[in-house]
């Protein structure tokens, strides 16, 4: 049986005619039959032809591949005990979960201090990153986690200003910024600025750091999604024309005469800005970390993707060359964009591959004795088992799980149930826990009594998003109490078990049949 769907997707809204009789090996209908109006991606392709690429309705969704990989951190199984305390006093009144302890410092002066061991990675030009911009920046600054701001978003805004090839005014950076500042809790998370080829060459970064008090900025060699750079669509031309004198990739190009006519009269109705690849070297990668700390930023973090495994030892190696304050690492298959569709989920190291090779390269190099960054892992991560799994599978070295999907279908969720209230038409699945946002929001009061009259203001997408880190806090601490793990720095590699010979061949977490057996002789001999 395929491990995926080829030929037809509820992200490409797309499906097959004999959806009991489909051949595993190419996704097609087992009788292809002439007539057929084509509802199949190649059907669609036929008559669509690029659009099909892309999930779609494309700006207004989220998208992550459908691949059914043959490991992943479902094939590991979190070990508990009912001996001792870590972290804590041996006293049952006291190792209780709410004493667990989820702080973080990061950075090679842990200057950078958190409340959960979480950042949402780069989040940029794309429409339902803006639009949902509220609910992720507050809701994040209210939980103390750390937000980046991802590529593109000054070259996307129509109202920078661009003199000699550099920013000099991005509105909609500005407002991304202060957003998060504005509702930052004791200095807890941080707000972190990326940069693509594209932003570095329009000096994204400088700008950030000289006039927006931006102090940790991100170098950005990939993510998971897909191995080119960031698209979107643009519906109109005035737009497209824009961002092709930016310098953007734009197809088909907006400037030919030939073009503008076909867009005038319908023959199609948006075009697609990419932006470029990346071209790593280290001594180039050295110089620019170098660089942004001349300019004056405090942090310098790096995020690479699912590349290769000798890449990988790249983004290892160099970043710790650079002492880079935080390496974040995605493994294939997830995403928050709109990838092309069939590169989403046929290309990249999956993530338990990719985190225990990261694993392997990062602890080779502690051996030596080498710096080693703060390590973030992502790619699929949603809630507190597998964030758990993976702080041990990566022990001591990873410190935070990357996830921007599942925060930000938190902050929708949030965001929609906020709009229901006003017109006074809460679906009757919400109803039953209230009508106003205080009613329906378990952390409203808590919240209000920490904030007092500022909760006002606090849009509904916002409290989406902390009370879906609510709900990650106590169940991460529950399972922490369960290892008798009460600080995140006790957590280690042998908290998990391999449940296949094959996820423990991969990672090198003990077979869940061979975890504890010297320990276990010992009891029984004793």
């Amino acid at each position: 049986m395929s491990l995926t769907k080829i030929n037809s997707s509820a992200a490409t809204l797309t499906k097959n005619r004999t959806e009991d009789s489909i051949i595993p090996t190419s996704g097609m209908c087992a009788t292809c039959v002439d007539g057929c109006i084509g509802m199949c991606e190649i059907g669609k392709s036929a008559y669509r032809g690029v659009e099909a690429i892309y999930p779609q309705p494309f700006g207004i969704i989220t998208s992550a591949g459908e691949k059914a990989y043959p490991v992943d951190y479902s094939h590991f199984s979190i070990m508990g005990t009912c001996v001792g305390a870590k972290g804590i006093e041996q006293d049952s009144d006291k190792a209780i979960f709410p004493n667990v302890n989820l702080g973080v410092k990061i950075g090679q002066d842990k200057g950078i201090k958190l409340k959960l061991p979480l950042i949402i990675p780069g989040l940029g030009s794309t429409k339902v990153a803006k639009i949902n911009w509220d609910g992720l920046a507050i809701g994040a600054a209210l939980a103390g986690v750390p937000l980046t701001i991802g590529e593109n978003v000054c070259g996307m805004d129509s109202d920078s200003e661009i003199k000699n090839g550099r920013i000099v005014r991005a509105p909609d950076l500005e407002r991304r910024i202060r957003l998060y500042k504005e509702w930052q809790q004791d200095g807890h998370g941080e707000i972190i600025l990326q940069a693509n080829i594209e932003d570095t060459r329009l000096g994204v970064q400088e700008y950030g750091i000289e006039k927006l008090g931006i102090n940790v900025v991100e170098l950005k060699w990939g993510q998971g999604a897909k191995d080119i750079g960031g698209e979107v669509k643009i519906e109109n031309l005035e737009r497209a024309q824009l961002l092709k004198k930016r310098g953007y990739v734009v197809l088909p190009n907006p400037l030919d005469k030939d073009v503008i006519e076909a867009f005038n009269r319908g023959a199609f109705k948006e075009f697609e800005r990419h932006s470029r690849v990346g071209m790593v070297e280290e001594e180039g990668f050295l110089k620019r970390a170098e660089e942004l700390r001349k300019a004056g930023a405090k942090y310098v973090f790096l995020k690479t993707g699912a590349y290769r495994p000798a890449d990988l030892a790249r983004a290892v190696k160099y970043a710790s060359k650079a002492k880079i304050d935080l390496l974040t690492v995605d493994g294939a298959g997830g995403g928050t964009g709109m990838s092309p569709w069939r590169m989403m989920n046929e290309w990249g190291v999956p993530p338990v591959e990719l985190h225990s090779l990261l694993y392997q390269y990062v602890d080779k190099l502690a051996k030596k004795g080498e710096y080693v960054p703060d390590i973030a892992v992502a790619g699929g991560f949603t809630l507190e088992d597998q964030i758990f799994k993976g702080l041990s599978l990566g022990a001591p070295y990873v410190k935070l799980v990357g996830m921007a999907r599942a925060p930000l279908a938190a902050a929708m969720v949030g965001k929609t149930i906020g709009k229901k209230i006003d017109v006074g038409e809460v679906p009757v699945y919400i109803e039953r826990f209230g009508t106003t946002k205080e009613e329906i929001f378990v952390t409203a009061a808590d919240l209000k009594k920490e904030i007092g009259t500022r909760f006002n203001n606090v849009p509904p997408g916002a409290l989406g998003l902390y009370t879906y880190y609510q709900r990650i806090s106590q169940g991460l601490k529950q399972l922490m109490a369960g290892n008798r793990k009460f600080g995140l720095e006790h957590i280690t590699r042998d908290d998990i078990s391999a449940l296949t010979k094959e996820s423990a061949e991969i990672s090198g977490i003990s077979y869940i049949m061979d975890a504890d057996k010297e320990e276990a002789e010992k009891i029984l001999n004793s």
